[in-house]
């Protein structure tokens, strides 16, 4: 294991960001490679829970109409919608039993990037004793780098396994780790 690779212990949270079905290819909103990651995120799971960790799993839960669609003047196409196949979980995406499900973008007008973005993850982890996250998924340059970026801010160490992600874009790709560094994130390189 590289010198700067966690191992899971009690205290720790495996983050894994909207593995969903319609960012993968074939999804409505597909990142290249992005089923590419998942039996990496599944050594991680079991790491995770064979050391006592806590494993999270954030995904998008869109209304129909959303902001972020383009049909309502967002960036995005239709994703991940409430109930529909798009939204859920990777098909290969072995989850556990006690798995913590955060859904985030629930309300119709505001988009939510990140896991902790309203979502009172932050209070919940820490009521949980969890100090250091490693966090995972789809897409590094977007809800990846702002969950990072947000566990840094809510005071926990935070890592980012760069072999479990994988980027929109390689220049979002390349930016997002730029401002995970300079923010202080742990860039796990196994």
């Amino acid at each position: 294991m590289a010198p700067n690779t966690m191992r899971f212990a009690p205290g720790d949270a495996l983050i894994v960001v909207d593995l969903q079905r319609d960012f993968c290819p074939g999804g409505a909103l597909p990142i290249a490679e992005g089923d590419t990651i998942v039996p990496f995120v599944n050594k991680l799971v079991e790491q995770a829970t064979a050391a006592g960790a806590c494993v999270v799993a954030s995904r998008d839960w869109h209304p129909l109409g959303h902001m972020s669609f383009r049909s309502a003047g967002g960036l995005w196409p239709q994703h991940c919608v409430q109930g529909q196949e798009g939204a859920r979980f990777h098909d290969d995406l072995r989850l556990p039993q006690d798995v913590v499900i955060i859904s985030k973008g629930e309300a119709r007008e505001r988009d939510q990037y990140s896991a902790f973005d309203g979502t009172a993850l932050a209070a919940r982890l820490r009521d949980l004793g969890v100090c250091r996250v490693l966090i995972v998924g789809l897409a590094q340059d977007v809800c990846v780098r702002a969950t990072a970026l947000d566990a840094v801010a809510a005071g926990f160490e935070t890592h980012v396994r760069l072999s479990a992600t994988r980027p929109l874009t390689p220049e979002g790709g390349e930016a997002a780790v730029a401002a995970l560094r300079k923010a202080g994130v742990i860039l796990d390189k196994s």
